[in-house]
C-alpha cells in the first residue's frame, strides 16, 4: 500500500467548535484550495468562516504553508506537499 505523510492543518481556537475540538487535522488535498473543500466536507460550515461568496480567502484569514503566507505564494492554487502544515490565523480585527 502507497503511505503517504499528510498535511497537517492547525485550527484556530475559534474554529474548534466545528473540528470537535480538533486542534490539527490531517488532509490529503493537493492545493490550498482542495484542502478547504476537504474540511467543508468534514467540517460543514468551516468554508464559509474561511472564504468568501466568490471563493476567496477571507480578508480577516491568513493562511500560512509551513509559515509562508499563501497571499505571496498561489493563494489557493498553493501547491501542497508531504508533510506541509497549514496554519490557519484569524486577524485580529482593529478598531
Amino acid at each position: 500500500m502507497h503511505k503517504f505523510m499528510a498535511k497537517k492543518v492547525r485550527i484556530p481556537t475559534p474554529l474548534r467548535k466545528l473540528t470537535n475540538n480538533e486542534e490539527i487535522v490531517e488532509v490529503s488535498a493537493a492545493t490550498i484550495g482542495e484542502a478547504i473543500v476537504e474540511l467543508q466536507k468534514r467540517y460543514p460550515g468551516i468554508q464559509e468562516r474561511l472564504v468568501d461568496e466568490s471563493g476567496a480567502v477571507r480578508r480577516f484569514v491568513n493562511v500560512y504553508v509551513n509559515e509562508e503566507d499563501i497571499r505571496f505564494l498561489q493563494n489557493q492554487q498553493t501547491k501542497l506537499n508531504d508533510g506541509d502544515e497549514i496554519s490557519i490565523i484569524p486577524a485580529i480585527a482593529g478598531g
